[in-house]
């Protein structure tokens, strides 16, 4: 009779999981040492569990598949706590293994105790503790099904000395349920949608990440009501690239005219997106379509709530739509879109191969040229975040990862860990902030030992950038903010990894183009200009004068690259009647 941490491992290769992340150790080590006896499936080895976690996740948000990670008792699975929530926020798939101490000891205050199934329960679908052999299979299978069904967490805290006992019930085989839900909405629903499309005179779209695989089925609706179509951050990948609609990205990373597009629309459709920002929506005028109900009304009051799938609902109720004339709305938005990325475009196109210190936004734009159609970019929080909001450029085949919803430091290096496993055939680009990489630097040393060939881009201005920017536009003057300067490419060097530091513009190009190029991990350190900051195009009279207060030679809008080129197309070839 196999053991339980022999049978746990044979589930989860059922499953199709193909590795586990973590750090090996005490009460994980009869399922460690069941990883070495099992074919198909493979320890991977992080220095950190929160790096553990965060790549469990980008494999699951890459794959669309489970994904797990483990830590060890107390300290260790507790040290997954931050992937985890990112994980779950995102609606990615993952199983955590939270091994525990021995469970006669639990509740006695033993060595590294804590009480797991207490502490992940507010970051996973699923948190239950497996204290008796007989409880497996059954309740591994539930806590995978739940991750899967419900595009989320589960953990599942394991006693180690519950793993070493004998298996109680056979293994058996499963079945995991794992490709993502449409659903279509009621007659009723559907009516009522279509009612107040055809009541509009200045419909416009706000598409977020709930409206992957219906680019299409957007654009369709679009057209035929000539509405302008703007995106959350999360959106940006599934609806920018073909759109001759798009007015750009509302929040705090924002820029264009969707912003105005929204308050100037007498119908915002919101299409599979849970922006978190209240106040960057005019909360009247709203229609929102999603398939998660509890995300329905939570963010801006609405006219109408319709519950389901973004691609089912449109195919629903194209049909019942009259198709619109009137391209006045429509022309405008667009026009006032062109023109404000016109107003920030010279910024970072004069002279920038001669500008010193480099700026954040050059290198951004030189690595989308560069990078491949179908690359991964795993994206630190932070400036990071604006420079590939604004400069990657989206093609229906490229992937942008982030901690887009959690909002943590750290994440680019760890995500691009898992999504590089992932898809090994795939070029994966971690586009990492110095106060990110710092965090996590230990993981640099994964990629030496997997091999993998991850390329890190470092902007290292020597600045939490985005920070000081908050600070500024309270009013503050920014402090604690600079941190004294860090040769990134010496420590790589050091870690057996190709590296290069980048001073002078010129050189940009060069070495980004060498280190893609290059077969294994390789790493690029670009001194980028600490005043390179960016601002939403909307805020308010109080934080400009907050900002005015505080600093007198900051970059006020970020550069868009190639948006503007798309922008001046789209005015010359929006369908007409």
């Amino acid at each position: 009779m196999p053991t339980v941490a022999e049978q746990f491992i044979e589930v989860l290769v059922q499953a199709g999981v193909k590795r586990i992340y973590g750090i090996v150790g005490d009460s994980l080590n009869p399922v460690v040492d069941a990883v070495r006896r099992t074919e198909g499936i493979e320890w991977v080895h992080t220095r950190h569990e929160e790096a553990a976690a965060f790549a469990a996740g980008a494999e699951a948000q890459v794959t669309g598949r489970l994904a797990v990670c483990a830590g060890s008792c107390g300290p260790g699975n507790l040290h997954l706590i931050n992937g985890l929530y990112d994980a779950h926020r995102s609606s990615a798939p993952v199983l955590a293994l939270a091994s525990h101490i021995p469970s006669a000891q639990i509740g006695t205050g033993f060595f590294q105790e804590t009480h797991p199934e207490e502490l992940f329960n507010e970051c996973s679908h699923f948190c239950e503790m497996l204290s008796q052999p007989e409880q497996m299979p059954r309740l591994l299978r539930s806590a995978i099904q739940t991750a899967v069904g419900r595009r989320g967490v589960s953990v599942l805290v394991l006693p180690g000395d519950v793993a070493e006992e004998s298996a109680a019930k056979p293994t058996g085989h499963g079945v995991v349920d794992s490709d993502p839900p449409t659903l279509l909405p009621s007659a009723e629903q559907v009516a009522a949608l279509a009612d107040k499309i055809n009541r509009a005179e200045r419909p416009m779209m706000f598409c977020g990440a709930g409206s992957r695989g219906a680019h299409a089925d957007v654009m369709e609706l679009a057209e035929k009501i000539k509405a302008p179509v703007g995106h959350a951050l999360r959106g940006k990948e599934w609806i920018q690239y073909d759109n001759p609609y798009d007015v750009g990205m509302s929040g705090l990373l924002g820029y264009g005219a969707c912003h105005e597009a929204m308050h100037k629309a007498d119908m915002v459709l919101l299409m599979g997106t849970d922006f978190p920002y209240d106040n960057f929506l005019p909360q009247a005028n709203t229609v929102q379509v999603d398939i998660e109900p509890t995300h329905l009304g939570r963010r801006t009051v609405l006219d109408l709530a319709v519950h389901g799938d973004v691609a089912e609902t449109i195919r629903a109720v194209l049909p019942k739509v009259s198709a619109k004339t009137d391209l006045s709305f429509l022309d405008r938005m667009l026009r006032e879109h062109a023109g404000q990325l016109e107003k920030v475009v010279d910024a970072y196109t004069r002279n920038v191969e001669s500008q010193v210190p480099i700026h954040p936004e050059y290198v951004a734009d030189v690595l989308d040229d560069l990078a491949a159609d179908d690359a991964v970019f795993t994206v630190d929080t932070g400036m990071c975040n604006v420079w590939a909001a604004r400069y990657i450029t989206p093609n229906g085949r490229r992937r942008v990862l982030g901690s887009f919803v959690h909002g943590s430091m750290a994440n680019a290096l760890p995500q691009a860990i898992g999504a590089q496993l992932a898809a090994p055939d795939r070029q994966v680009v971690s586009m990492s902030g110095d106060g990110g990489l710092a965090m996590l630097l230990g993981d640099l040393l994964s990629l030496r030992t997997h091999r993998l060939p991850v390329k890190t881009v470092v902007f290292n201005n020597s600045s939490l950038g985005m920070v000081k920017l908050e600070m500024l536009v309270d009013g503050m003057p920014d402090f604690g903010t600079d941190q004294e300067g860090v040769d990134f490419a010496a420590i790589a060097r050091a870690a057996g990894i190709n590296s290069i530091r980048v001073e002078k513009p010129g050189e940009v190009r060069d070495a980004l183009a060498d280190a893609l190029s290059r077969p294994g991990p390789a790493l690029v350190d670009v001194v980028t200009d600490a005043n390179a900051l960016s601002l939403p195009p909307h805020i308010t009279g109080d934080q400009v004068k907050g900002f005015a207060l505080a600093v007198s030679r900051t970059v006020l809008s970020g550069g868009v690259g190639k948006m503007v080129q798309l922008a001046r197309s789209n005015l010359r070839n929006v369908p007409r009647p």
